[in-house]
């Protein structure tokens, strides 16, 4: 009856923006367009939810991405009807393949014209039905406010991910009564059998964790479960940082493009615990079968990842953090066989990296940023390519969720605009990007944002002239024939400052350290270019 009694009859766009507040939502990404003005009207009207205004609707969804990645919660995207909603689907796909939670918002034309390829009309439902989690189309206005709610749901219960809302222009005009929150029950904890997982566990002789993006919410456990047990841990590039880079059971980042120290641990182990990673091709391609299915035990709260590449010895699906958490209450009384004897040895494999020419090398830069932000507890986002791995390689990460990057997807854009979105969850602290000459060229535009919102962005560019993943791939694979991956680029200080923001060009060793130090000293944007070897290889 309290219920009843609160109601009261509200335009759809009304709803849209009480039910976004009700939700705890702060801010939005967006890009306005003719559809979707009636929201943009209640947006204006109230104070609780920012609009940040960026300029190209992909930015729009990895900014809500680096957003959802550092805050915990939905990133929020708003954009109108047709290329405003088929631009989003990069950044879409981006999300979905690495677990990101989103809701997007699509406008739409009125529900009468569905199907008739009206003016500015896309069918964004069944474009983005194999990369989200979910998609909505609301063609009632009645339908609205709980539509919201289930959406905001899915996207973060289970395995996180991205979902669209596609809104018809007609709802956003009808009335409707706005019930408010809904009566919610807490959800119950199934009790979560451990048993068998930590046998196998105590029995190996060499066994070792392997985490992935998926343990970065179960890091304090994962810690906690390891004091105990001391087991060899490696992580894939999207768990770096759930376990702390500093510790001595720590042997790096296995894959293609990882530590040789920790694909050796994985070569010599008897057992892989696999707590939240996907073993995707990045990592598979530098194993033969029998080294992952030797005895693999998979944990993951995705029931269809269970198997899915490698085959499960034993597995058990849930939220990490509460199943690490019973196996830590249940290790009383079990003892454990490991005994890898010196594990110091695979340390010895890693590549001593030297520079090769005069110039500055990549990895010089990145190794100086390391020292430079150690201890300031800094967030780190790159583009896609050379520099992304330069960076994975060299810069030590102690918390989770402090390296995002462009995982599953691979995206080039997705760093620059990422970076927006961990500043304007929280812009006490500087955000660094690092980018090459080619990525940060896909949302270049996104400095104006920068600029409109005086966000502290650092952003490094190693600018190697080349679209250098590439370039290598062809150097080994097409005996140097290079083919469309030397680029000309523009005058990426000039640009900067066009845009009313500092830059720094950097071409020798001795002035990265104070070149760093300046960008830093500096409460804006800045961006800093380094001038870095053309044909290094990772």
């Amino acid at each position: 009856m309290e219920n009843l009694l609160k109601t009261k009859t509200l335009t759809g766009a009304e709803i849209i923006v009480k039910t976004l507040q009700n939700l705890g939502v702060e801010k939005i990404f967006g890009y306005p367009g003719g559809i979707v003005l009636k929201i943009y009207d209640e947006l204006y009207k109230q104070n609780e939810i920012r609009h940040i205004l960026v300029r190209h609707e992909q930015a729009a969804v990895h900014a809500a991405e680096g957003y959802a990645r550092v805050s915990g919660k939905a990133g929020v995207v708003l954009v109108t009807s047709g290329p405003g909603a088929t631009n989003t689907v990069s950044g879409i796909v981006n999300a979905y393949l690495d677990g990101a939670p989103l809701v997007v918002l699509t406008g739409q034309v009125t529900a009468d014209l569905i199907g008739k390829d009206a003016f500015q009309e896309a069918d964004i439902c069944d474009i983005t039905r194999s990369c989200t989690k979910k998609v909505y189309q609301v063609k009632s206005v009645k339908d609205l406010e709980q539509t919201l709610y289930d959406a905001f749901n899915t996207a973060i219960s289970g395995k996180k991910g991205p979902v669209v809302v596609d809104l018809a222009k007609n709802i956003l005009y009808e009335n409707a009564e706005f019930k408010g929150l809904p009566d919610t029950a807490p959800a119950c904890e199934a009790a979560v059998d451990v048993t068998n997982i930590l046998k196998e566990l105590s029995l190996a002789k060499r066994p070792v964790i392997v985490t992935g993006g998926g343990a970065k919410d179960a890091y304090k456990e994962v810690r906690e479960l390891n004091k105990i047990l001391k087991f060899p841990v490696v992580t894939t590039m999207m768990g770096l940082g759930v376990y702390p880079a500093e510790d001595e059971n720590y042997f790096g980042m296995i894959g293609i493009f990882g530590d040789r120290a920790a694909n050796a641990v994985i070569k010599e182990s008897d057992l892989i615990f696999s707590i939240g990673a996907r073993f995707n091709d990045r990592i598979t391609c530098c194993f033969e079968k029998t080294d992952l299915e030797k005895k693999f035990i998979q944990l993951d709260i995705n029931e269809r990842e269970i198997s899915r590449v490698i085959k499960a010895h034993d597995s058990i699906t849930g939220d990490a953090k509460i199943i690490l958490a019973e196996m830590i209450k249940s290790l009383a009384g079990i003892s454990f066989s490991a005994k890898w004897g010196d594990t110091e040895r695979f340390r010895a494999l890693n590549v001593k990296r030297e520079a090769k020419t005069n110039m500055l090398q990549s990895f010089e830069v990145m190794r100086e940023l390391d020292k430079f932000i150690c201890g300031k507890d800094l967030t780190v986002t790159t583009e896609v390519g050379q520099h992304q791995l330069w960076a994975a390689q060299n810069l030590h990460f102690s918390k989770p969720g402090k390296f995002l990057t462009s995982g599953g997807s691979g995206t080039m854009g997705f760093g620059f605009p990422a970076a927006i979105g961990a500043c304007i969850y929280d812009m006490s602290k500087p955000v660094v990007c690092v980018a090459g000459d080619g990525s940060f060229q896909m949302n270049l535009q996104e400095l104006a944002t920068c600029r409109d919102y005086n966000l502290p962005v650092k952003i490094l560019i190693l600018n190697n002239g080349y679209l250098g993943m590439v370039r290598q791939l062809q150097e080994k694979q097409c005996d140097g024939r290079y083919f469309e991956t030397k680029i000309s680029n523009p005058d990426f200080m000039k640009i900067a400052e066009s845009y009313g923001l500092k830059a720094y060009r950097v071409s020798n060793r001795a002035e990265v350290l104070p070149v760093l130090e300046k960008a830093f000293a500096d409460k804006g944007t800045v961006l800093v270019e380094f001038i870095v070897e053309p044909m290094e290889v990772l």
